[in-house]
């Protein structure tokens, strides 16, 4: 009998973290015995929410769920793999753009670090939630509220504080391309 714990990183920026992905944590969890949030950087894309804010909020969301970690990394995502243990990667599809772009990554993971990666479809009502799309409604100065239903309340009571407090950079252009 195969006794060894089954441990998956959900690796992302999260910044915010969408409804989308709260769906295929909840779901993922159930696929392992342990499912780590990894929460990076992505140096090619602006931040709304610091590392440590991000964090945060992820652990406020995910307190209830089971069996779940919320942690920050920098660096390589296999490498963090390997620092936790973990078996695989879990990464969430939202459409043929993302499997593109996602097979890929899982090819050079594999290559590189020798990790798998398990792809999860996100449900139908998040397939067209995007964090960068957000992040440029937000800096943009789109309102906040019309964006409760892809964002959990406590990313929207945020985004709504930061507005208020002017704690946003309002943008002329837009963020990297969307992912």
């Amino acid at each position: 009998m195969n006794t060894m714990k089954k441990r998956a990183v959900f690796p992302g920026q999260f910044d915010p973290i969408t409804n989308g992905h709260i769906d295929v944590v909840r779901r993922g969890v159930l696929l392992f015995d342990e499912l780590v949030v990894a929460v990076g950087i992505n140096p090619e894309k602006r931040e709304l929410f610091s590392l440590a804010e991000r964090v945060e909020i992820i652990r406020t969301i995910l307190g209830d769920v089971p069996n779940v970690k919320v942690e920050s990394y920098t660096g390589l995502t296999v490498e963090f793999v390997r620092k936790v243990q973990a078996n695989a990667i879990l990464r969430g599809i939202r459409d043929v753009a993302d499997l593109r772009y996602e097979f890929q990554l899982a090819q050079a993971n594999r290559a590189v670090g020798g990790v798998e990666t398990v792809f999860m479809m996100t449900g139908d009502a998040y397939a067209m939630t995007s964090s960068s799309l957000i992040r440029q409604i937000v800096s943009l100065g789109g309102d906040v509220g019309t964006l409760a239903a892809l964002l959990p309340a406590v990313v929207v009571d945020k985004l709504r504080t930061k507005q208020r407090d002017g704690l946003l950079i309002k943008s002329t252009s837009p963020d990297a391309p969307m992912t």
